[in-house]
């Protein structure tokens, strides 16, 4: 017997951000029959439940959280659907037993299995913009179970794999160690959250949640020194094998300058060297590096977007972006480069729990797809992160996305150190 729901992957995703939880089916009423008590025998006692009813002209239902054993009145939040838009109102509160037993209350929802009616008082069906009739026929009716989204399972196994990625990195070492620390240039569009990807695995590090690199919080960009940071394991351990670089970001107008990018990537651009977006730097510039080192050039670049602000990208900045990604392959880079994606945890219908397998995750999915076509980078180059922007607390979920694009980072810097010519490890 069939035991999918009816819901759209869209309305089954807008309802968990409403209940902030994810469902577990328990009650349809053409599988166990179109009777209050089927519906009670099989739902009563299951914690916080959802009621969905299908009408041939609407979605809506009710959510009842029965989670406080202390409680003997409770409200039920009502829900419909206008489109993929939700409308609310809340109802009560009133006795818990109305909600157990009926699945509303007489006054103001009340479900007739039976009779496959729904009766609502006026004020209700104006809320909800359904039809103006107090008493609505449906199709079919169905229950779920609402859980918490990140249970205690997941969330070890989240501690675990934040365990074994930072281990990981702390123990790396570089490529035929022919450097000492490996070095990520950050490119991209201003806002893009690149000193905020540097702050966010500082982080990590340090056990707290910290701030060194400046963040705008606008457009225009604040960073215009170029900045090399290298990162210490804990406020006074051993500074980790690899050095995130931070740009000056892209920009229609006054954005980082296109001519400094390969001497960026070739390491003759020193630390806080201050940009100017009307000309590069030249070998005639008073901290110009002449012969850099190996260790002085860029063995990874990472090219940062916010998901949010791919489709707003305009040709301009798409055509910079092209020529940023050439200048990059001109330099030998071309294999080692990746894209990040931030504030994929502020996309449309991406809830906390999404984000613990969030390259499953179809919005996910289609922003990649989205990238690819527009920009011309790989699929499998193209990676999730989540960057600390207001939190004052290290979230374990968003450390194993930002730990495992480091460690992506540092294998394809691997890549570009295997790959050098004899002439160039010496």
């Amino acid at each position: 017997r069939n035991m999918a729901t009816r819901l759209t992957w869209i309305q089954e995703k807008k309802l968990q951000n409403l209940v902030k939880g994810k469902f577990s089916l328990l009650y349809r009423a053409s599988v166990h029959g179109f009777t209050n008590n089927s519906l009670i025998w099989r739902c009563c006692n299951q914690g916080p439940t959802l009621l969905v009813i299908y009408s041939s002209d609407h979605v809506f239902g009710s959510y009842i959280p029965q989670n406080d054993k202390n409680k003997t009145r409770v409200s039920c939040l009502l829900f419909a659907f206008e489109e993929t838009k939700i409308l609310r109102c809340e109802i009560g509160p009133h006795d818990l037993n109305d909600y157990v037993y009926h699945y509303g209350n007489k006054e103001e929802f009340q479900i007739d299995l039976s009779e496959k009616k729904v009766t609502m008082s006026l004020d209700t069906i104006k809320k909800l913009k359904l039809s103006q009739h107090q008493t609505i026929s449906f199709e079919e009716c169905e229950v779920f179970r609402c859980e918490d989204l990140l249970d205690t399972r997941k969330m070890e196994g989240v501690a675990e794999l934040r365990g074994s990625l930072l281990s990981s990195i702390r123990t790396y070492k570089p490529s035929r160690d022919l450097v000492n620390q490996m070095r990520i240039l950050l490119l991209g569009p201003i806002g893009a959250g690149k000193s905020s990807f540097f702050n966010s695995v500082k982080s990590v590090f340090r056990g707290h949640v910290t701030h060194q690199a400046l963040v705008s919080s606008d457009r225009t960009g604040i960073s215009e020194q170029y900045r090399t940071y290298s990162i210490k394991d804990g406020k006074d351990g051993n500074s980790l094998p690899f050095i995130l670089c931070d740009s000056m970001g892209l920009s229609e107008e006054k954005g980082l300058c296109m001519d400094d990018i390969p001497y960026i990537l070739k390491g003759h651009v020193p630390d806080r060297y201050q940009f100017n977006f009307m000309k590069p730097i030249t070998p005639g510039h008073s901290n110009y590096i002449d012969f850099p080192l190996l260790e002085d050039r860029i063995h990874c670049v990472a090219f940062v977007f916010d998901a949010n602000s791919i489709g707003q990208l305009s040709d301009e900045m798409v055509a910079k972006i092209k020529k940023a990604r050439r200048e990059v392959i001109k330099c030998g880079i071309g294999v080692v480069h990746v894209v990040l994606l931030t504030c994929v945890d502020s996309m449309d219908l991406i809830t906390k729990g999404d984000l613990i397998d969030i390259y499953k995750c179809m919005p996910v999915k289609l922003k990649q797809e989205e990238v690819h076509k527009k920009l011309g980078f790989a699929l499998s180059d193209i990676l999730v992160v989540s960057n600390y922007t207001s939190e004052w607390n290290l979230d374990p979920i968003k450390d194993v996305l930002n730990l495992s694009a480091l460690r992506q980072m540092l294998w394809a810097a691997d890549d570009f150190l295997e790959d050098l010519p004899l002439e160039e490890t010496g």
